[in-house]
């Protein structure tokens, strides 16, 4: 029909996102409360702590290796980052 916008159909299932992501409504997606940390950090940080728990007990039994201590001192600098940008 003249002056009437064309209908387009969409082949998505029904409930389907269709449409543009920009026109999305839901503009809290993917947005952290202050304080919070996301599921990424919480890794690092478990890591970090399973990374001492594992260069300590090599320490302890076989002896102080240095470059293990650098690659944890590493990490746990890497963890700290994350936590410190996901923050702000």
């Amino acid at each position: 029909m003249p002056g009437k916008p064309a209908h387009i159909s969409s082949s998505a299932p029904c409930g389907g996102r269709t449409g543009a992501p920009w026109r999305a409504t839901d503009h809290e997606e993917g947005v952290a409360m202050p304080g919070s940390t996301d599921s990424s950090t919480k890794t690092m940080g478990a890591l970090t702590i399973g990374g001492l728990v594992a260069v300590t007990a090599y320490t302890v039994a076989l002896g102080s290796n240095g470059w293990l201590w650098f690659g944890w001192v590493v990490l746990g600098l890497i963890t700290l980052g994350m936590v410190a940008t996901r923050s702000s």
